[in-house]
This record gives C-alpha cells, structure tokens and sequence, in this order.
C-alpha cells in the first residue's frame, strides 16, 4: 500500500522502511542504483580508455565529461516522450541502449570522434528515461513518502558512485578497458531485463501509465513547447534555480580541490580525501535530515542548510590546512540536505500532465550548470588563487540562500497554462510564450 504522506496529529512517522516496502519504488530504486554503479564505471574505464589511446589529458578530461554536457538539449528536444511513451519499454530499452553502447565502446575499436559521439548521443536520451522514472516515483509515492524516497534515491546515488568509481579502478587493473566497459553494459542489461520482467505494463490514464493526451506535434516541437511552458511559470522556475544553482556553484569549487591540496603541498592522496569529504556529508545529511526530521521542518530549514553549503566554503579563504579543509567539505556536503526541503513544493507546482519532462529538465539543466561551474570558478582561480575562488563560490551558494529567503515555496499547485488543443501553431505558441530575458 502506497503510505499516505502528509502527517497529522496522531499518525505514524513515514519511514525509509514503509518507503521501500512499495514494491513497484523497491523495483525502480535497485535498478537505478545498479545503473549509477554502471555509469560510473563506464565513464571512468571509458576516459582510460581514450586516455590510453591518444595520451591526451584533454580528450580524457572530454570523455569523463562527454556523458553530461548534452543532456539539456536532450531534455528540451526530446523530454516529452517521458510522458508520451509506455513507461515499461521507455526505461526497459533506455538501459538496453545503455548497455549497447557500452558493448559496442568494449567490442568495437573505433576513431576516438566516434566513439564521443556514441555517449553524447546516449546522453541526449537520457533526460526521457530519468524522467520517465521520476514521474513514476512521483506518481507511487504520496506527500512524505516521496521525499523519502528522493531522499533514499540521493542517498544511494552517493554510495553507488563511489562504488562505481573504486569498481572502475579495479576492474581496469584486473580486466584491462574493453573487459571493464563489458562489466558495465551486464550491469545494463540486467536493469534492462528487470524492469521487463517486473514493472507491470501500464495503460494510459493508468495511475504512472504514459498520457492519455499524446500532443498535436512531433516530439521536438511538443517538448520544446512543454519547456517553455514550464519555465514560464515563475514557481517552476525558481524552484528549479534553487535546486540548480547551490550544486553548481560548489561543484565549482569541488573542481579546485586537487589544485589547492597541490598548491598548499598536501601529502600524496589527501586530495582524494578531499574530494571524499563531499559525497561523505550529502550521505549523512540526506540521511539525519530525511529521517528525523519531519516536512515542515525540512521546509523550514532550506535557507539554513543553504548557508551551510556556502558558508564553509568561504572559509578557504583563510586558506586552511588539510584537517580543517576536511572538516569543512563534511559541512558544505551536509548542507545539500536542503533539497528535500524544496522537493514537496516542487511536485506541487507540476502541471499533472507533464512531470516527467519537468524532471527530465530538472536534472539535466542541474547536471549540465555543474559542468559549466568548474569551467568558470577554474577560470577565476587563475586570478585570485584556489583559495579564493573556493570561498567565492561560497558566498555565491550564501547569496542563492538569501534569494530562498525572499520567497515562500508554494504549497499549491502553479497555475500552469494547459498544452492548447487547438490547432495553432506550434512555433508561435513557443514565441508568445519565451520569458523575457
């Protein structure tokens, strides 16, 4: 039985546990974290791969990067099919086209152009299945059951990186590249085969079945559409910057760290401890703050926990030594807690009919400005050192904070136009509706 979310005085406290005895959440949470272990290991053998190849730092630092950067163009091209298409086949063959590509980078020895253009080609499909899977939660879990259940997907997001990670390493070592990328496309093939088997076939109009109202348009014009759409409604939008804009601006500085432990002569392999502080202290945060503390208190302290993602940052400025850098990554990591403050008023300013791109946008736009921070904040950082371009990056995530403060996350649905039914047109509709910038 899907729990009932919203507490009231006298009911039990939703639980990681309630959460996970959905079996329909237990089945979309355990291929995902095995997908995440999966990608993690391709992108890292992947970058050994080029790396071995050509010898290029740079080609190596494009591969481990290749999969992120054109998710948003995904997102906004294609993101309508997450509402638009069975979602058993959608993530079924999502992990089967994952698991195809790896194969075919393991099996098939191709110029170094091609085989970018591969993941980069996968990555523009990956918004319609993460989306797809994200409106599925959404529609399972109710109120608090689905911040739990955001909370448990961050939660083994982390472990599962980490995991992918250390398993790259030593798959490589043992296996050598191509084995190593085949390890990978398995692990695809096997969240392919279980989402197959076990997500039953849902009907339109079925609670988490595909829309009934599949749109006038091509994909491309329905989805660029259904964005502008999206973003034109000013709860959308600032609820989507504020879950964009803290991770992007520490994912900045988090690309400074092997720099500074290197400008400040920190013992070989500190930097990785570093860079291990982060993921260490969203684990525990999403953990203590998704499981103790109950929703209106989570909403309430958005702002604070914001601050706490900054105001450690800023204090690199007083350039530390590596205990203290160590113990204020653990606090800033901690601070990312405060999106599951903003996760209940963002579902409900979705218009129903089109969560699934609404998520596939959310994560690809957060995904894509997290590659874009490092860019900036390492170009800062030629100016005024590590030290200083960290701290900057954590004023920037403090003066996001008292942007929150200024506004009260809604707590009823936005009023977000309906896609029309008429027979306008498209591109027209788009113009009459872009934001003014």
């Amino acid at each position: 039985m899907t729990p009932t979310a919203e507490p009231v005085p006298g009911e039990p406290r939703v639980t990681y546990r309630e959460v996970l005895a959905e079996p329909r959440f237990r089945l979309l949470f355990s291929t995902r974290t095995v997908a995440i272990t999966a990608d993690a290991l391709r992108i890292t053998t992947f970058s050994v791969l080029v790396f071995a190849a050509t010898g290029s730092a740079l080609l190596s630092a494009l591969a481990f990067g290749i999969g992120f950067l054109p998710q948003l163009f995904g997102s906004l091209l294609l993101g309508s099919l997450a509402d638009r298409l069975p979602p058993r086949a959608l993530l079924a063959g999502g992990y089967a086209l994952e698991c195809a590509a790896a194969l075919l980078l393991a099996l098939v020895r191709m110029p170094i152009a091609a085989s970018l253009g591969v993941v980069a080609l996968v990555a523009l499909a990956t918004p319609v299945f993460s989306g797809a899977s994200s409106r599925l939660v959404a529609q399972w879990l109710e109120g608090d059951a689905y911040v739990l259940g955001r909370s448990l997907n961050n939660i083994a997001a982390s472990g599962a990186q980490l995991f992918g990670l250390a398993l790259g390493g030593a798959t490589v070592a043992v296996l050598g590249p191509r084995r190593a990328l085949a390890v990978s496309a398995v692990l695809y093939l096997g969240c392919a085969l279980a989402i197959r088997i076990r997500l039953p076939r849902l009907q339109p109009g079925e609670p988490g079945g595909a829309s009934e109202d599949r749109g006038e348009g091509g994909a491309v014009r329905t989805s660029l559409y259904g964005a502008v759409r999206l973003l034109r409604a000013h709860p959308v939008r600032r609820l989507m910057l504020a879950q964009w804009l803290p991770p992007a601006f520490v994912a900045g500085a988090e690309g400074l760290i092997v720099a500074y432990a290197g400008g400040h002569r920190f013992a070989p392999g500190w930097y990785a401890v570093l860079m291990g502080c982060l993921p260490v202290g969203m684990l525990v945060g999403d953990l203590l703050v998704g499981r103790l503390l109950r929703p209106p208190a989570r909403e309430r302290l958005v702002v604070p926990l914001t601050v706490l993602m900054g105001l450690p940052l800023v204090g690199f400025a007083a350039e530390p030594g590596v205990g203290v850098s160590s113990c204020l990554l653990l606090l800033c990591g901690f601070g990312f807690a405060y999106g599951l403050g903003l996760q209940r008023p963002f579902l409900d300013a979705l218009p129903q009919e089109g969560r699934g791109q609404a998520f596939g946008l959310l994560g690809s736009g957060g995904m894509t400005l997290q590659g874009v921070g490092p860019a900036c904040f390492g170009s800062v950082a030629a100016g005024i050192g590590t030290g200083g371009a960290i701290a900057l990056a954590g004023g920037a995530v403090a003066l996001t904070a008292g942007w929150i403060l200024t506004w009260q996350p809604p707590t009823s649905p936005a009023s977000v136009p309906n896609r029309s039914t008429g027979s306008g047109n498209h591109a027209e509709q788009i113009a009459r509706s872009s934001p003014a910038r």
